[in-house]
């Protein structure tokens, strides 16, 4: 089966993201002092990785809106529920067991969006034990 067209356009959309959120982290992380104060070098160049996360979100949302085929979308929504899910669960345990222990490791608020990258694998696998090869576009 052809390859979807809003498939290919997220595909390519997300690997010029990808490259200027991971451009961004390194860049970001060789050139910050974290000891320096914060100024205005050190808030742009964090932004760079920061605005790349909103424009893959965006992105996303755009593909689903792209999405020509209902089921098709259906399965894309469902594997973001299933991400947001994952990430409200990792993240709401994890910092309740943080407000009732001083030992327990701080999760940084940085790691939320790739726990939520995270949840969108399960998402896929999800829709793949349920529905089988959900990329194919055939119903079950």
């Amino acid at each position: 089966m052809a390859r979807n067209p809003a498939a290919a356009r997220y595909t390519r959309r997300m690997v010029l993201i990808a490259a200027v959120y991971v451009a961004g982290i390194v860049v970001a992380s060789l050139t910050i002092d974290r000891a320096a104060p914060l100024g205005p070098l050190t808030i742009g160049l964090a932004l760079i990785p920061g605005l790349a996360m909103l424009a893959a979100i965006g992105a996303i949302g755009r593909f689903v809106a792209e999405i020509p085929d209902e089921y098709l979308r259906m399965l894309e929504v469902r594997k973001i529920i299933v991400a947001t899910g994952v990430t409200l669960a990792i993240t709401s345990v994890w910092g309740l067991l943080e407000l009732y222990s001083d030992s327990l490791p701080r999760l940084p608020v940085f790691y939320v969006f790739p726990i939520w990258c995270g949840g969108l694998f399960v998402g896929q696998l999800v829709n793949r034990f349920a529905f089988g090869d959900d990329d194919a576009g055939n119903c079950p």
